[in-house]
C-alpha cells in the first residue's frame, strides 16, 4: 500500500457526466468490502478499463487525467480508496488516500 502526499503524479480516471455534475467513477469490491476509484497510469489502460466497468444508462463517461493529490483528497472525503489498475482491471497498487 502506498501513501503519496504532495505528489506531482498524474493518473487517469473515468469521470461520469463530464462538464456537468461530474464525479469520479467508483466501484465496490464485495469480496474485500471496500469502495475504490480505479486509476490508471496511462490513457490507453483507462480506456480499456472503461470498457469493463459497469455503467448506468443515459450517462456519459470520459477518461481524464487528474493529479494524484486531488484524486486522493476526493477519495478520502467520500470514503473511497484508490486502486491503481491495468487495462484489464487487475489491481497493481493500492493507494491509501
Amino acid at each position: 500500500m502506498t501513501n503519496m502526499k504532495n505528489s506531482d503524479r498524474w493518473l487517469y480516471v473515468v469521470v461520469e457526466d463530464p462538464g456537468g455534475d461530474e464525479k469520479f467513477v467508483g466501484l465496490h469490491d464485495e469480496h474485500l468490502n471496500v469502495s475504490y476509484i480505479p486509476a490508471f497510469e496511462n490513457k490507453e489502460d483507462a480506456l480499456s478499463g472503461l470498457v469493463n466497468m459497469p455503467g448506468r444508462k443515459n450517462r456519459k463517461y470520459e477518461v481524464q487525467a487528474v493529479l494524484l493529490d486531488l484524486l486522493c483528497e476526493d477519495a478520502r472525503n467520500n470514503g473511497f480508496l484508490v486502486f491503481l489498475s491495468d487495462g484489464s482491471g487487475t489491481v497493481l497498487e493500492r493507494i491509501e488516500p
